[in-house]
């Protein structure tokens, strides 16, 4: 009669063991110092804000924060406190828009709905960023809220987007890898889904150009009915678009 052997401690350990044992686990999750500065991709989906001794403070999307070491405030952006002009059109750019100010000495892990980080440093430029993909910028960036009022827009989710220009850092978030696509002066215009497009230079203008029939308005349209008309003037220019159509937070969902 054999006898089957119980799982025990005391068997040899073998290589599956050491590869799934929970130090193995620890040591391949652990944080990592990689020296990059303000701002550091410790996962392609979460950043890494070093605030040091001085105080630093770092602008961020609402309800980004994930974790944080150290002593580090957080303040809900105040109504006024950029200004009446802003105020006013933050009450029609909804809950996306919304922002908070991080203060203090420590690491701060920021991240959005698994979405992918890249991190930006603008040296001078200008980029218009869409509301909803924004995830954090240095106070040293100068910004401005664009509502964009057209149709368009708004039935394509994009209802307004942020101009950021200056020297500063920037993180935006994309669903997978994103992909630029160049505007030339002369050549032909770039159209972009709304619900995709990220990102595009500050010297563009973007149009909407909309195909409205009656199997788009009985439901059956192809879903491409608005699209971002992308067209360089004296100067190129390029826009950003990402593998997936982001419908828009609606106000309150947060």
């Amino acid at each position: 009669m054999s006898v089957v052997p119980s799982p025990s401690s005391d068997l040899p350990e073998s290589d599956t063991d050491r590869r799934h044992s929970l130090e193995e686990f620890v040591a391949a999750t652990d944080q990592q110092d990689r020296g990059e500065g303000f701002f550091e991709l410790e996962r392609d989906r979460l950043l890494e804000v070093n605030l040091g001794d001085g105080g630093e403070e770092v602008w961020m999307k609402a309800g980004a924060m994930v974790a944080y070491t150290g002593r580090i405030g957080f303040e809900r952006e105040g109504m006024l406190e950029h200004g009446f002009g802003k105020f006013l059109k933050k009450a029609f750019s909804g809950e996306g828009a919304k922002m908070t100010r991080a203060t203090g000495r420590g690491r701060l892990y920021l991240a959005d709905q698994g979405k992918k980080v890249t991190v930006l440093y603008l040296k001078g430029e200008s980029l218009f960023v869409n509301g909803n993909d924004m995830l954090a910028f240095e106070p040293t960036l100068e910004w401005d809220i664009n509502l964009m009022r057209s149709l368009g827009a708004i039935a394509g989710g994009g209802l307004f987007n942020v101009r950021f220009a200056g020297r500063g850092m920037l993180a935006i978030t994309t669903h997978y890898d994103p992909l630029t696509l160049r505007v030339e002066p002369g050549g032909p215009p770039v159209f972009t889904d709304p619900q995709a497009t990220i990102a595009w230079s500050g010297n563009l203008e973007p149009q909407f150009k909309t195909d409205v029939q009656l199997k788009t308005l009985l439901g059956r349209g192809s879903g491409e009915s608005i699209q971002m008309q992308f067209a360089a003037g004296r100067s190129p220019g390029f826009v950003v678009v990402q593998p997936y159509e982001e419908r828009a937070m609606p106000a309150g969902a947060r």
